[in-house]
């Protein structure tokens, strides 16, 4: 530890390994520490026993909830969008070989009381309980043009400019009511609050485009030796047909090891994976900083900041030991005294032995509960996957409903939500502070990613971490991607 370094990333939560990868691809010397012995930090998952220690204060859960280590609780859950940002950013970075994805089985919205699934296209909009016929007419023209916008096509513009008319006027072109603006931009575009209907629509129009296809899984194991039977092999993948396994797929087993530099010496990293696993993407750029070079240090405390007599950054301590660096990037734990508090995150966690109703029996589903709807000042969110994403055990389901704080009781602040998921064996209810950076990057180096917030997708995050990117390096990262010949391609 005692060497420099370009960067030290402190901290394994999805943002900062995003981080951590991006950079060791540029060619950086990374090390990677973080003050926990997991990966994951605020975004972790846990078993049964360490989320009933957590919110319970004892780690004995009662038998009837099953095995605890059928169950793998996401602290922060989010589905990817499959035209988003973080799957650009998955294949300009190759991270995608490492990782699973499932289709998400609906989108949800909460209107006058109850739960309509999200029209996708202008077929569905006609279906569509939310709107009377003649409001279906005037959605679908609405969907079509946005269906057919194409930014470099001046022809299906329909004569607007998108830069300059606002997400207001665009709407009111189409004669759309109160409620169906209500679930387009909440619901479909997922703005967290109405300041989009006065801000340029084409960033509404393009976040219509874009469509949830599921989470990302796998199970990580550090061992003290090679897989058995495998030769004494430092680097081996094994591949469980789904026949011999009587599964509906192929399982992989991969292993690495301290002579590929991604653990200490003598031990050994071993990943299963199969397409019904979920979980999320921070592992898998963990593994893209070591394959080019990165360093990673887990349960190392206190990891202490030092800084010059002008206050630029010179280095992190711990247990005795300095590695000096010209630049730090962290989470806001490890460097209190240079962020502010700018709100609150109310969530509930709850484990079912059933889908959340009206929703069509879907195993994972999102529903958004905007804020008209419920006279708050921010949306709600509903999230839950179930045991066919190997979450928890057969027959069990997770469900989180989380919004923006605007009291200090989750128990009634989240009520709306909480109805929605019917008879729970358990609920849990938790409040978290949400922190941004107030420091200058240029004067300090010291470059800090923002907290989570309350939405169930990873739009934010990775403009948080993209944002980051640009300042640590000068330069924007290039997601020019076109998804439609990379799909082709893996096929």
């Amino acid at each position: 530890m005692d060497e420099e370094y370009d960067v030290v990333v402190l901290g394994t939560g999805l943002k900062e390994c995003i981080l951590s990868g991006l950079l060791s691809v540029d060619g950086l010397k990374v090390l990677h520490m973080d003050r926990n012995d997991y990966y994951g930090g605020e975004s972790t998952s846990l078993n049964l026993i360490q989320l009933w220690k957590r919110f319970r204060g004892n780690d004995k859960p009662p038998a009837h909830l099953g095995s605890s280590r059928d169950y793998n609780v996401d602290m922060i859950p989010k589905f990817m969008m499959a035209n988003g940002t973080l799957v650009r950013v998955l294949i300009h970075t190759d991270v995608t070989k490492y990782l699973y994805f499932k289709a998400v089985d609906g989108s949800f919205v909460y209107n006058k009381g109850k739960v309509h699934k999200v029209p996708a296209t202008d077929m569905e909009a006609l279906k569509s309980p939310l709107m009377g016929i003649f409001e279906k007419r005037r959605a679908r023209k609405f969907f079509i043009y946005v269906q057919d916008y194409n930014e470099t096509d001046p022809k299906t513009h329909d004569g607007m400019d998108l830069t300059r008319v606002t997400t207001r006027e665009l709407i009111a072109k189409y004669g759309l009511d109160d409620n169906t603006v209500d679930f387009i931009g909440h619901a479909l575009a997922l703005h967290r609050d109405d300041r989009y209907l006065d801000e340029p629509a084409l960033d509404t129009v393009k976040r219509m485009k874009v469509r949830k296809v599921g989470r990302v899984a796998r199970a990580i194991a550090i061992m003290s030796h090679p897989i058995p039977n495998t030769n004494e092999s430092h680097s081996v993948q094994v591949i469980l047909p789904q026949k011999q396994l009587g599964r509906k797929s192929d399982m992989y087993l991969f292993c690495c090891s301290y002579s590929h530099n991604v653990a200490p010496k003598g031990k050994f990293i071993a990943f299963v994976s199969t397409e019904a696993e979920t979980d999320h993407p921070d592992d898998a750029f963990a593994r893209l900083s070591a394959v080019y070079g990165g360093t990673y240090m887990l349960n190392k405390p206190e990891c202490k900041v030092e800084f010059n007599e002008v206050g630029q950054v010179l280095g992190v301590t711990s247990e005795g030991e300095t590695a000096r660096c010209k630049k730090v990037v962290c989470d806001p734990s490890y460097l209190p005294n240079k962020v502010r508090k700018v709100g609150r995150v109310a969530r509930a966690i709850a484990i079912m032995s059933h889908p959340i109703p009206n929703t069509n029996e879907s195993h994972s589903v999102q529903v958004i509960l905007p804020q008209k709807q419920l006279g708050r000042k921010s949306d709600m969110y509903l999230f839950c996957c179930s045991y066919s994403h190997n979450v928890a055990p057969k027959g069990k389901f997770i469900a989180f409903v989380s919004t923006e704080a605007e009291t200090d009781h989750p128990e009634t602040e989240l009520k709306a939500g909480i109805d929605l998921l019917g008879p729970v064996d358990e609920i849990f209810f938790d409040i978290y502070d949400r922190y941004e950076p107030v420091n200058e990057p240029t004067l300090d180096n010291c470059f800090i990613s923002t907290s989570y917030d309350a939405t169930t997708h990873f739009e934010s995050t990775v403009l948080d971490v993209l944002n980051m990117y640009t300042m640590i390096t000068g330069k924007v990262l290039d997601l020019s991607v076109d998804l439609s010949a990379a799909s082709a391609a893996e096929e």
